[in-house]
């Protein structure tokens, strides 16, 4: 045989070689086959494993109110009504509006708060501030924490979306009083004082604006 042949041949023999090869490795398809049998036992298990997370209580909720109450069905009302709100991101939201609020209060100046609070909040607050004025009272605050919050009531109008949440507030504090000599007529520079405090928040759920406002206090 001539060269050419013999290259011919082995090309063959090496292409017949590597489709064999593949054959072994691969398997071979002929006709409809049978889709690889499914585990059903094992199939269920993972459902029902999925159905009891998708099922299972919402920590959200059950981390702030008891299971099953009023208070938790109400919480979750809200939550299907408004899926951006969060009762654990509200608790964080309104314990730092407590501080701003409080500590704009004991300084006399409302004006950077006035958007976080009702018009019958302004006025009370307003009016407090206005009498210290009047008899020269200097307020001297320092806040140090809330040492312990906790949700107490809530209430939502399905109807108009209308939503108020109370909190209880511990805060902590130094407070006292100077009048207009500078003597110390109330408190102490360093007796820290612990206050407590019924907040309630309002807001429309689902609504453009995300902020909710205080519209009663009560100590």
């Amino acid at each position: 045989m001539n060269n050419p042949v013999i290259q011919l041949l082995v090309l063959a023999a090496i292409a017949v070689f590597l489709i064999l090869r593949l054959r072994n490795t691969l398997g071979t398809r002929e006709g409809f086959e049978k889709p690889p049998l499914v585990d059903e036992d094992a199939r269920k298990r993972r459902r029902t494993d999925f159905e009891v997370i998708e099922g299972g209580p919402d920590h959200d909720v059950t981390d702030n109110v008891p299971e099953n109450s009023p208070l938790g069905h109400t919480l979750a009302t809200m939550k299907r009504v408004d899926n951006s709100f969060l009762v654990g991101e509200f608790l964080g939201g309104a314990k730092g509006a407590y501080e701003m609020i409080l500590m704009a209060f004991e300084k006399g100046d409302l004006s950077g708060v006035t958007p976080f609070i009702s018009e019958e909040v302004y006025e009370a607050f307003q009016t407090v501030i206005d009498d210290r004025e009047a008899k020269k009272l200097i307020i001297e605050a320092t806040f140090l924490g809330v040492s312990d919050l906790s949700l107490r009531d809530v209430i939502f109008d399905e109807d108009t979306n209308e939503a108020e949440i109370t909190v209880r507030f511990a805060g902590e504090l130094t407070y006292l009083v100077r009048d207009n000599a500078g003597d110390i007529i109330e408190g102490s520079a360093t007796e820290v004082k612990r206050q407590f405090d019924l907040w309630t928040f309002a807001r429309v759920m689902n609504s453009g604006d995300p902020n909710w406002r205080l519209v009663a206090t009560d100590g």
